[in-house]
């Protein structure tokens, strides 16, 4: 694996934002994954959960597809991770009455502790995560997720094919 060392003394720019943002999601990952095990969750699922909480606390009972759309996560991985959220009691999956091609997902009283005590475990994590730049509440942490999100919308302008010559 690579390191920032690697680029030190070689007359390089250095690494590039992408490897930056690719090596800060893979120990972001993992360290969720790690944080939310003892809940029987993994990141995917907790992002999942927490999605569904919070289009439930907005009042609303959205479909895989919704889910998928706010979380950005694939809407087949939306619904193999549904399927095992149901099967571990998290969440029920019925069919929506306006539209029999869609599933409705819904949170259950357990998958609502699950998810509320998950919540908990996530911020705290993220607050030793952005320690480095004065803790969640700075500004420069701010920043950052101001920057990621003009990043992120700016995304959806952009193919993913090679780059203009």
């Amino acid at each position: 694996m690579y390191s920032d060392g690697m680029w030190e003394g070689r007359g390089r720019d250095g690494p590039t934002t992408g490897y930056l943002v690719w090596r800060l999601l893979l120990k972001w990952r993992a360290s969720m994954d790690r944080a939310l095990a003892p809940l029987g969750l993994t990141h995917a699922q907790y992002s999942l959960l927490a999605s569904l909480f919070a289009l439930s606390q907005a009042g609303r009972r959205p479909s895989q597809r919704q889910l998928a759309d706010f979380s950005g996560l694939e809407p087949m991985f939306i619904s193999k991770l549904a399927r095992a959220l149901e099967s571990d009691g998290l969440a029920t999956r019925d069919r929506d009455p306006k539209d029999p091609r869609a599933v409705q997902l819904r949170l259950t009283g357990h998958g609502l502790d699950v998810v509320t005590t998950a919540i908990g475990i996530v911020r705290e994590l993220e607050e030793r995560h952005l320690a480095p730049l004065g803790g969640r509440a700075s500004r420069r942490s701010a920043e950052l997720r101001e920057t990621l999100r003009m990043l992120l919308a700016d995304e959806a302008h952009h193919d993913d094919g090679p780059p203009d010559s």
